[in-house]
């Protein structure tokens, strides 16, 4: 089973695909990691990807379809969960016509439907685990609110470590990543819109203000 998985940042489906991985021992895929994976080795992809990512941009296809690629190759026996890319129609479209090639099918394209301001509130509050970024911990949401221990707030799930992202908390670099996502002409919201168009896979698109368990199941209950 491959699986694409949209919604902005701060729509909690990192969260919701680590609960997928974990139910159909599928690999969850994230475009981040990819990156990171190749930034860390030092890799001639590596490299070139950094100088953009650095600035805040896209990566352009010829760096990034390659080394997602090579990840999906490497996955496709256990199937897997693709999270943060396609980013923008282009790739969407380079995207399909590999997958296509490559003889890897798409069997589901998950989108979770956000408010951009819902999803602005919801980066600025978020904490990252040391032990497991999936591992979700917000200060504005009791329900996930971290744990408080030895004086300093902790990971509600395993007692971790918790940090910010830097840009977590710029107004302007949460804006410009919301704009590449929620333009619908040549954005993610594009990307979406293409393959809900001129795929097969089912398309199972749920409301992100819902929360963590009653999303889950309803993504759950629309897979075969």
């Amino acid at each position: 089973m491959n699986i694409l998985a949209f919604g902005p940042n701060g729509s909690g489906k990192g969260t919701q695909g680590a609960i997928v991985k974990e139910k159909y021992g599928m690999d969850h895929i994230e475009s981040g990691a990819i990156f990171r994976e190749h930034i860390k080795g030092g890799t001639e992809l590596g490299k070139k990807a950094k100088e953009y990512i650095d600035r805040g941009d896209l990566v352009p296809d010829e760096i990034t379809i390659p080394m997602v690629l090579e990840t999906l190759e490497k996955s496709k026996e256990k199937g897997w969960l693709l999270d943060g890319f396609p980013r923008s129609l282009a790739q969407a479209e380079a995207l399909d016509k590999a997958l296509n090639e490559s003889g890897m099918g798409l069997d589901y394209v998950i989108e979770i439907m956000l408010d951009r301001e819902i999803a602005k509130e919801r980066i600025m509050g978020r904490r990252l685990c040391a032990n497991d970024n999936n591992h979700p911990n917000h200060i504005a949401f009791e329900a996930i609110k971290p744990v408080e221990k030895d004086g300093k707030l902790v990971c509600r799930v395993c007692g971790g470590e918790l940090s910010m992202r830097d840009d977590d908390q710029d107004v302007e670099a949460i804006g410009k990543r919301h704009g590449i996502y929620y333009d619908e002409n040549t954005g993610t919201m594009a990307a979406v819109n293409y393959f809900k168009n001129n795929s097969n896979a089912k398309v199972i698109s749920l409301e992100g203000s819902k929360g963590i368990k009653e999303i889950s199941e309803e993504i759950m209950s629309q897979l075969d």
